[in-house]
């Protein structure tokens, strides 16, 4: 079978996925939980979802941005833009040996805040997944849950980046 860009596809492994490139022999496509693939077009486990939209003879520079947007929106769950706090802006993480002979690691505090920003919406998502696994049972989503409320309170400490409370890390006292 044939997919145009923009079909939206199944694959027995990597799930539902949109395709946005293809050369002869393969397709790239965007699956939700794996990220960019290239596959080859020979494989004969895809299953069509929904067929590429008619396109014109000619693709301008908007309809690919505007395409790719789309994959985006509903494919990958963008976090909700989340602020580092106004005295962190343009400063940077000293990360000091105890040995002075050995140099100290710097960071831009943007840099690390974005890692602890993604490693939250990667634990959300992981919980999402758990919460949703068909397999599981409910005893082993509450105790799965429960690590994971261990690891948000091990990442208190982080809090005081963040520029608005609602943001914050909420650890298992913090549920009450």
């Amino acid at each position: 079978m044939n997919f145009g860009i923009g079909a939206k596809i199944h694959h027995p492994t990597y799930g539902d996925g949109v395709v946005f490139g293809m050369n002869d022999q393969s397709y790239r496509i965007f699956f939700q939980e794996h990220g960019e693939k290239e596959l080859g077009k020979a494989f004969d486990g895809y299953r069509l979802i929904e067929a590429a939209p008619a396109v014109a003879a000619t693709v301008e520079l908007e309809d690919v941005v505007e395409a790719v947007k789309n994959v985006f929106d509903m494919y990958y769950d963008v976090s909700e833009i989340v602020e580092l706090g106004d005295k962190w802006k343009g400063g940077n993480l000293l990360i000091q040996p105890e040995d002075k002979s050995l140099k100290p690691k710097e960071v831009p505090i943007e840099s690390f805040f974005h890692k602890i920003v993604l490693l939250r919406d990667r634990l959300r998502v992981l919980e999402q997944k758990i919460n949703s696994h068909a397999k599981l049972t409910d005893e082993d989503k509450v105790e799965m849950q429960q690590y994971i409320t261990r690891i948000y309170g091990s990442l208190t400490t982080f809090n005081v980046l963040f520029k608005h409370k609602i943001d914050w890390f909420v650890g298992e006292s913090g549920k009450e």
